[in-house]
């Protein structure tokens, strides 16, 4: 079998950058037209061409909200936390990113969300928190967590949705409890077969005396429940602790304890007395707050005393934080709508013109390095970092309407950076060229071996800032991943660059005969070549003529006096004119 050439080579990694982009484009543009046109709608309703903005550099609309209590009290610290982490959660849901959520006094909470969110983001917003207890019907995941026994714990859930009444069908029996199996009629079990968790319809939760349909919030586990047996103001407390067994010893484990009032353990006394004895799934109660099920434990025995104890592989962050949503999402708090406002962007739009300048700024003094420095071989440079930047906004333009990404400061920051990052694999892959030319090596083998030592070095650095940018968009707040997350995809998009058209131009233009003869204008003339760049602006002789004074040195030590004066003698009677005596010959 005949070896592919690396022509061929060359243009198949081509080929394959021409499909990557052609499939970037086609998928954007294919959204943005059914986006535009009234006649469809579906995943790509918000498609466009223009990335969205974030808060800082677009505006928005704020929000101001007073947390009241049910009976009018105030709410204290810890509950108007808890408010700003449900809040938060409502806005994760409906798809908003970039939104800021911060306190203000004693009672006031302020949200600020880019752009102009829709009637039901802003109602959800609004909407008092709600924790109930239900029995689960039927579900297609098996449960460890447990009450009285040992388990995980459960997780929070999406958006859920609920039983239209155009869906519901009189089941073939009257239901004598919450748990009766014949709650589920055959359009809800049909509802529930088909209901996509990763793409839950955005509608209110189902009324407490309907059954439920919803999942978890990786979309493993998905539920049908039954009516609401206890609701969650009937909690007294939830805190978390060590548990410990029927005669008292400590387990060594983390665990939830449920303290209720007195109509909470009348009712909560009903409820685990007939979960005991059923079977799996239907021993499972799920505590759902806001419509979404935060963990769903099996029955191991009656709770008559009010007192409940979730047992699981928890640890002490994820038991306080179950904790808290139990007793804090149990509080009946409502919120007051002080203000609705639009707000303009923080940085005006002369920040973000003189920000967008500095960047042509940067990339004109990489292009004015690149020719200065590498003369023809520049227009490699310009071209590689067109491609890099036009891959860049493809993603970040299909990331804006499918995952709801909006570009912040700090993300235009993270895009000037990849710039000297992009440029520097173009470098080391030169310097790499240019190295093996000074070895004596043809164009085509100089390109070849060139290649093989800077990819391993291109490789290494772009690690290291791949890194980097996981470690600060998984440790930092929500400004700094902004910047590590369009740090993480110019430096993915940079590997895919250097590596499907870099490289194959250069394999290429080797073959020019401009390139290939050396003209003193190609920037890899290897006679032009005499001083090997060490960088800022260094250099050092190149390797044979080093060794050849190196070798002279060592001679010139290794003499003897007579042969240093002989030498001297010798050079002295070259330099000197013959002597005439002034007569003719």
């Amino acid at each position: 079998m005949a070896r592919t050439t690396p022509v061929k080579k060359a243009l198949r990694s081509l080929t394959w950058l021409v499909i990557i982009i052609a499939a970037l484009s086609a998928l954007n543009g294919t959204a943005t037209i059914l986006a535009n046109s009234a006649k469809t709608s579906g995943w790509w309703d918000s498609a466009s061409w223009v990335p969205e903005l974030a808060l800082d550099l677009q505006g928005g609309t704020q929000i101001t909200l007073a947390a009241k209590q049910t009976g009018g009290n105030d709410v204290n610290a810890q509950q108007l936390q808890q408010a700003v982490e449900i809040i938060r959660e409502r806005i994760d849901a409906s798809g908003v990113s970039e939104s800021e959520i911060n306190t203000q006094g004693s009672n006031n909470i302020v949200v600020s969300i880019p752009g102009r969110p829709d009637k039901q983001t802003i109602q959800r917003i609004e909407a008092a928190a709600k924790l109930t207890f239900r029995p689960v019907l039927y579900t297609t995941a098996a449960t460890n967590t447990s009450v009285g026994g040992k388990g995980k714990n459960g997780t929070a859930s999406p958006t859920p949705y609920s039983p239209p009444a155009s869906l519901e069908a009189t089941p073939t029996a009257k239901p004598t409890n919450a748990s009766d199996p014949n709650w589920v009629s055959a359009r809800l079990q049909d509802l529930y077969e088909n209901y996509d968790c990763n793409a839950p319809d955005d509608v209110t939760s189902a009324p407490d005396s309907k059954p439920l349909v919803t999942c978890d919030q990786d979309g493993a586990s998905k539920y049908i429940l039954g009516p609401v047996e206890v609701v969650g103001a009937d909690i007294s407390n939830a805190t978390s602790g060590i548990a410990t067994n029927s005669q008292g010893v400590s387990t060594g484990e983390w665990a939830v304890n449920l303290s209720f009032n007195g109509q909470g353990t009348k009712d909560f006394r009903a409820v685990t007395s007939r979960l005991v004895s059923l079977t799996a799934p239907r021993n499972q109660f799920a505590i759902v707050l806001d419509g979404t099920v935060i963990t769903a434990p099996a029955t191991n025995s009656a709770i008559t005393n009010g007192k409940a104890q979730i047992t699981g592989s928890f640890t002490a962050d994820t038991a306080k934080t179950l904790a808290d949503q139990l007793k804090f999402g149990a509080l009946p708090i409502n919120f007051t709508v002080q203000s609705n406002e639009v707000i303009s962007a923080t940085l005006g739009s002369a920040q973000l013109i003189g920000g967008l300048i500095a960047g042509l700024i940067g990339l004109l003094l990489v292009v004015i390095y690149s020719v200065v420095q590498y003369r023809a071989l520049a227009f490699v440079t310009v071209l590689s970092l067109a491609v890099s930047a036009a891959i860049t906004y493809l993603v970040i333009a299909i990331m804006s309407w499918r995952i709801d990404y909006r570009l912040s400061l700090a993300g235009v920051a993270g895009l000037i950076v990849a710039i000297g990052i992009t440029a520097d694999s173009f470098i080391v892959y030169f310097e790499r060229i240019r190295d093996e030319l000074r070895e004596g090596r043809a164009l085509e083998s100089a390109v070849e071996a060139g290649w093989r030592r800077a990819f391993r070095t291109i490789l290494a650095s772009d690690s290291v800032n791949f890194l980097a940018a996981v470690t600060l968009y998984i440790l930092a707040v929500s400004d700094v991943k902004g910047f590590a997350l369009t740090l993480l995809l110019t430096t993915i998009i940079d590997i895919i660059v250097v590596t499907l058209f870099t490289h194959p131009m250069l394999r290429l233009i080797a073959r020019t005969r401009f390139f290939n003869e050396g003209h003193r204008f190609s920037g890899l003339d290897p006679t032009a070549l005499g001083a090997v760049y060490r960088g800022r602006a260094q250099f050092r002789a190149p390797v044979v003529d080093g060794k050849r004074q190196r070798s002279a040195r060592e001679a010139a030590r290794r003499q003897t006096i007579a042969e240093r004066k002989a030498q001297g003698t010798t050079t002295t009677t070259d330099s000197e004119p013959p002597e005439t005596d002034g007569k003719d010959s």
